[in-house]
């Protein structure tokens, strides 16, 4: 993510701040214009269901005028609904569908951890221009559920699973519990296991159903995900009894992503916006990254493009490996793991750029040759690049 400024004093300021620590400003996110701004009281909403809320003028958007999403109330949205909008929340909390009871106060807690990293998936999804129907816009649309599960109150019930399913995703709110979560990740022996990091995962299986399935590229993913025809139940039955294979890294971004097809392709999604995220922070501070190894290359790797707009996959991999390989030493360095514990073979640079190629396919509206030479070419490069190009990550 990029970093924000309040445009009246030129205080830098966080993704989720609601006011100014300089000038006292209250603060909000444009989505429109991708920017938190700086606002100013004008007037009463005229909106009849928002009770003569408060709207602003927006110094990052002046033509319009806005107010704060109908969450705000809850402490657990900063973003703004333009005025003229009959919407009550924003375009990120009009998905949601279902919420934990929020009188009690452990679960509002973790319903707003849960909503913040939503809006971290949400600025990429909308970064990157990818289509975001509701449910009452299409059957099948993007919805949320966040359930408490049957066994914090002690109640009779099915345990609530976090997954995807026909564009609803289910999240477990224990999940937001750190010490839950991090009793999960070493259960499920997992390198890397954070709330952002699930939303991301699950819309990839969103994205899969809108971009992939019964289009003119499922030749292509075959070719390099697997057949998704497989019985999925049984598949994660097997991997949850036997686990990965031995040589999972040389294909797979997780040992997850040897269970079925549909979770390669999910991982690799989330993979692929914790990359895109990552380089646009980095690419804000302009950085330069040269490691002081013999026989390392002369000039430094600059990062001072956009990500979330550039059609060369390649810029973003020759971005990422010299920058995680940095961050991972400065990591260890305070004596925590790599922060990014994972390594990106030929094989799985090759199922990145078919990710990438599906969302810049989406953005222009084309449809590729929907005959196999794409699996082809993919087989080709695949077979041509027998090294492994991760960096190190201890």
């Amino acid at each position: 993510m990029k970093l924000f400024q309040c445009q009246a004093c030129d205080q830098p300021v966080t993704f989720e701040a609601t006011a100014c620590e300089s000038c006292a400003r209250q603060l909000g996110y444009a989505c429109a214009v991708h920017e938190v701004s700086a606002l100013e009281p004008v007037a009463l909403s005229s909106h009849p269901a928002m009770g003569g809320a408060q709207t602003f003028h927006a110094y990052a958007d002046p033509g319009r005028r806005y107010r704060y999403c109908n969450n705000a109330l809850s402490g657990a949205c900063n973003w703004l609904v333009p005025e003229d909008s009959h919407d009550i929340f924003c375009t990120a909390c009009r998905h949601n569908r279902v919420v934990p009871d929020l009188s009690q106060s452990w679960n509002l807690t973790r319903w707003r951890q849960i909503e913040a990293a939503k809006r971290r998936l949400f600025y990429s999804l909308l970064r990157l221009e990818l289509p975001l129907a509701t449910r009452a816009q299409y059957t099948d649309g993007l919805a949320f559920d966040f359930l408490v599960d049957p066994s914090e109150t002690f109640s009779a019930g099915t345990p609530v699973l976090t997954g995807h399913i026909n564009g609803l995703i289910t999240m477990n709110i224990a999940e937001a519990d750190d010490v839950e979560r991090e009793r999960r990740r070493i259960l499920f022996g997992e390198h890397y296991r954070t709330l952002l990091g699930h939303f991301r995962h699950e819309i990839g299986h969103y994205f899969w159903y809108l971009l992939v399935m019964n289009g003119p590229t499922m030749g292509a993913f075959r070719a390099l995900f697997g057949d998704e025809s497989l019985n999925y139940v049984q598949a994660l039955q097997d991997h949850y009894a036997r686990g990965a294979p031995a040589d999972w890294e040389d294909s797979y971004v997780s040992a997850y992503a040897t269970a079925h097809p549909w979770e390669d392709f999910a991982e690799t999604f989330a993979h692929y916006l914790h990359i895109v995220d990552t380089v646009e922070t980095a690419s804000t501070f302009e950085l330069h990254v040269r490691p002081r190894l013999r026989h390392a290359r002369p000039a430094p790797t600059v990062i001072d493009f956009d990500p979330y707009d550039t059609q060369d996959l390649d810029r973003l991999i020759e971005a990422w490996l010299p920058l995680t390989y940095a961050i991972n030493s400065l990591s260890h360095s305070m004596g925590q793991p790599a922060l990014y514990p994972f390594k990106l073979t030929p094989t799985v640079i090759a199922k990145l750029a078919f990710v990438h190629e599906r969302i810049y396919a989406s953005r222009s509206g084309t449809l590729p040759d929907p005959g196999e030479a794409g699996a082809e070419m993919l087989r080709a490069v695949i077979l041509g690049l027998r090294q492994k190009v991760a960096a190190p990550t201890v």
